[in-house]
């Protein structure tokens, strides 16, 4: 099997394991879905410990508008009394006033913090530097521990204007939102390796040759991005280690020049 590191600009995202026999769509294809499912369990974790903090979200109408507001217009949350936590709430405002402020109990707390834990280190990105690589099945049990996590909270489910329970269906809006230009599109994904773009309709040996047994680097870009920027000849810590030996035998030779002076100077006197 061939492992591929995956890097979008100058940061790896993760290792994936495949063939070099296997056909390049199925491969840029399975390379987005874990890279858009990096993004969307980060998203999710963000949103769950907002949840935890601030509980469930605000009707789109009732979002930024303060409590005298609210009165004036008549607005009424109708989830508020039907996705009340397991074990009750208590009152914590949200200061962004998205969501209603119904902060689940510590205990439920503990078990929405171990979800976002659990699911970030199935999907670090530093998991790369330790050889071990990603899988779309590791990106579903993430996102399953995650969901089952609110559940045992919310048992009655999430409000379905709620930002969680939406990325959770697949029905999230990202039109506008800086994780819309980190998504990448299937059908405007690109894949380059050595400068060269990876087209579809082929195979990976085409590319990579039959060495099945080998790591190489790809890049994934965006269609309209342009080829993505070649990696230096030299890493950076060999760049820094290579400076600091320069100017290490920069100052031997400067000291050796001072004593060479002051030996000189001793002779002429």
């Amino acid at each position: 099997m061939v492992l591929l590191q995956v890097k979008r600009g100058d940061e790896t995202l993760f290792l994936f394991e495949t063939s070099i026999n296997e056909q390049t769509d199925v491969v840029i294809r399975d390379l987005v879905a874990i890279h858009n499912g990096q993004l969307k369990i980060q998203r999710v974790c963000m949103e769950i410990e907002e949840l935890a903090e601030h509980g469930t979200m605000l009707p789109s109408e009732m979002m930024g508008l303060n409590e005298d507001q609210i009165e004036e217009l008549k607005l009424k949350d109708a989830w508020a009394d039907k996705c009340i936590p397991s074990g009750g709430f208590t009152f914590n405002k949200d200061p962004l006033l998205r969501r209603n402020g119904q902060q689940p109990s510590e205990a439920m707390q503990k078990v929405l913090a171990g979800a976002i834990t659990d699911a970030k280190a199935m999907i670090d990105r530093k998991l790369a530097k330790s050889s071990k690589y990603l899988t779309l099945k590791t990106i579903e049990e993430a996102l399953n521990l995650l969901r089952g996590a609110v559940t045992i909270v919310y048992p009655m489910q999430l409000p379905p204007h709620d930002t969680i329970r939406m990325e959770f269906t697949n029905t999230e809006d990202l039109t506008g939102t800086q994780a819309s230009k980190e998504v990448i599109e299937p059908s405007k994904a690109q894949l380059w390796f050595a400068g060269r773009q990876i087209l579809t309709g082929k195979l990976l040996k085409d590319y990579l040759g039959n060495n099945d047994k080998t790591k190489i680097l790809v890049k994934l870009n965006k269609l309209g991005e342009g080829p993505p920027a070649r990696e230096p000849v030299i890493s950076e810590p060999i760049r820094r280690q290579m400076m600091a030996e320069a100017f290490r035998r920069q100052e031997e030779l400067k000291l050796q020049s001072q004593e060479l002076r002051r030996v000189a100077d001793e002779s002429y006197f």
